[in-house]
């Protein structure tokens, strides 16, 4: 939506991804927008606004983009958006120690905008890199106000907000700079056959310039991010590194989660009784009391209790991990693997975020400019265990796998969860080869990955942005889609026929199919039950096996243990339990955002059958290989 010229002066925001763009647009504007630290992580529009000596300053923060030219979505955006005049000033954002690259988009954005100022950002990145930016000199060869900037430490910011007001109000004659072609075929506009010749020229004056401006000390120059990089990337030691670090964070999740999910779900259930009072002094119908208290307030109860803890610690280690710049490293590490896979080297980050949760690894998809591979990230997301079957994974893994307690239990649980993540990694790699043999044949595009230099986290923001972003976000939605499955699940649980309830014929009618898996009639009905949430799948499980009409707790893991084994559980049960859970149809959230993003009923069936053919067909062959032993 356009802004009204009437609400004051419209900036442009623009830059190569990873410049810090959207961190100048939050210190500006005093809004949390996330701010990703991999390329391509703004793939919308966002606004906020900011006033200086009272007058307020509308800001648009545009996709990060290394060219104009418009050969992707972000690019596309980008230059349509500056085309449409309704900027009144332009402010590109540049990275102090990387100018050459970007100084080939200033070049662009020159030839097309006017008022532009130019912030060279990262400044104090630049000194620890032993990188000197002689912003004077920019200033004169390019024409345009260039300001000096460390925005994450808020250097700066008074002076550009200066430039800005200044721009806006007397934005100055334009400087003469060169058209895309004038040096081959005298064109001011780009005529489209000497396009590649354009942007070599294009490339050729940003090295020029950038040559003349920055200076750099190649005593220090890059000498940490090389010694990091040596063991975060190299071929014997990056996916190891990889690997730990991510069992490190599965265990402090595990661990970190327990007690406060027990205080919160105490504290939640707690208030079921008092509000069945109140509905009971309203004079409510019994049966609108059950399906709200014990329907409604308890699915929804549960799934905040069992899902908002481990998401609270889960998100802030992993976004700690994107703020130090280690994620584009992770992509890196996997990028072969997944061309091998005849897919695109950045579903490695969208695989990832698919860990927090499945819809929000399907949005990221965007990230991905083919729409062949995109399509191919999408339908094969949900393959990744997300933070809603997690508390299912752990629990079985506790119960039938790892005996005992104490440190080297919760340790040998983590490996565990973490192999059965490799698993599941590997299993998106061979779906995401099967869909490209298959369905969705092609070439696997090239792309390029910035690495970013290593920053020093702000742990006050990432801890503001993850909880307010992602984990309340999540939450939410899944709070969402708990409340009419928690009323869909009482009636079946409590409306009979034939003296008995809906529940159990449907568990009867999975029987067949479930004694085939390995699973009952109970389990697989718990799963289609959980579809709205993954965490209501245990509850489902023992309300059924229990018959006691709502969602039914359990004390302790050694008591669920004994309920699984009486009910007929084994080992092999257990396996088959934990095989199904890591893969079978996405969550109700993550279907409705995969049919967003993809606007297609057929792909949206396929995404929902794949993973769960594959489980199933696990699940058939476990069984029949523990019926042979």
């Amino acid at each position: 939506m356009a802004a009204s010229k009437d609400a004051g002066p419209v900036i442009a925001l623009v830059g190569n991804p990873n410049v810090g763009k959207s961190t100048v647009f939050n210190a500006l504007t005093n809004l949390r927008q996330h701010t990703g630290n991999w390329p391509g992580k703004t793939v919308e529009t966002a606004r906020g606004a900011y006033t200086y000596h009272d007058k307020t300053y509308t800001l648009v923060d545009l996709p990060g983009t290394y060219s104009l030219r418009p050969g992707s979505a972000e690019e596309e955006v980008t230059r349509d958006y500056l085309l449409s005049g309704e900027a009144d000033v332009t402010l590109v954002v540049a990275d102090a120690t990387c100018l050459e690259r970007n100084l080939a988009l200033v070049l662009q954005i020159l030839e097309i905008a006017w008022p532009v100022v130019l912030c060279v950002n990262l400044l104090d990145e630049a000194e620890k890199k032993g990188i000197t930016v002689d912003l004077r000199l920019l200033e004169r060869e390019l024409g345009c106000p260039v300001v000096g900037a460390a925005a994450r430490g808020g250097q700066g910011l008074d002076a550009l907000r200066a430039a800005l007001a200044e721009a806006a109000e007397r934005p100055g004659p334009r400087p003469e700079v060169l058209a895309f072609c004038d040096d081959v075929c005298g064109e001011r506009e780009r005529c489209g056959e000497c396009q590649e010749c354009c942007t070599v020229l294009t490339m050729a004056r940003a090295a020029a310039l950038a040559g003349k401006a920055a200076s750099v000390d190649a005593e220090t120059a890059g000498r940490r991010d090389r010694r990091l990089d040596r063991l975060l990337t190299s071929r014997r030691t990056g996916i190891p590194v990889m690997l730990l670090l991510l069992a490190g964070i599965l265990w402090l999740t595990m661990v970190g989660a327990n007690v406060p999910s027990e205080l919160l779900s105490g504290l939640l259930m707690g208030w079921q009784e008092p509000l069945r009072g109140i509905f009971q002094a309203l004079g409510f119908p019994w049966w609108l009391e059950g399906a709200l208290v014990d329907g409604v307030y308890r699915t929804v109860a549960w799934v905040v209790s069992v899902m908002l803890p481990p998401m609270a610690i889960f998100f802030p280690l992993f976004t700690l991990l994107e703020d130090a710049g280690y994620l584009p490293r992770v992509a890196f590490n996997l990028d072969h693997f997944f061309r091998k896979a005849g897919a695109h080297g950045r579903q490695s980050l969208t695989m990832c975020m698919g860990l927090g949760c499945n819809a929000c690894g399907v949005m990221g998809c965007r990230i991905i400019q083919s729409p062949r591979e995109r399509l191919i990230a999408i339908l094969t997301n949900a393959f990744i265990p997300c933070n809603g079957r997690l508390p299912t994974l752990t629990a079985l893994i506790a119960m039938f796998f790892v005996t005992g307690s104490g440190l080297w239990s919760s340790f040998a649980s983590a490996a565990l969860l973490m192999g059965c993540i490799v698993l599941a990694v590997a299993m998106t790699l061979w779906a995401s080869r099967f869909l490209a043999a298959t369905a969705l044949k092609g070439e696997p595009s090239s792309f390029s990955l910035e690495l970013p230099p290593y920053r020093a986290p702000q742990v006050g923001q990432v801890l503001i942005r993850s909880i307010l972003d992602r984990t309340l976000f999540v939450l939410g939605r899944a709070v969402a889609v708990a409340a009419p499955a928690g009323l869909l699940i009482w009636t079946a649980a409590n409306v009979t026929a034939g003296g008995v309830s809906v529940l159990t014929h449907l568990a009867g009618f999975f029987e067949p199919l479930g004694a085939l898996m390995g699973l009952d009639g109970f389990i697989l009905l718990a799963f289609l039950l959980g579809f709205p949430a993954n965490e209501i799948v245990v509850p489902c499980i023992l309300m059924g096996y229990l018959s006691t009409g709502s969602l039914t707790d359990y004390g302790s893991l050694s008591e669920l243990h004994g309920l699984l084994t009486a009910h007929g559980w084994t080992a092999a049960t257990a396996v088959c339990a934990l095989v199904f859970t890591l893969f079978h149809f996405p969550c109700g959230t993550t279907c409705f955002t995969i049919f967003k993003e993809t606007k297609s009923v057929k792909w949206t069936a396929i995404a929902v059958i794949l993973p769960t053919a594959v489980g199933m067909g696990l699940c058939i062959l476990i069984h029949w290989f523990f019926s042979l032993i």
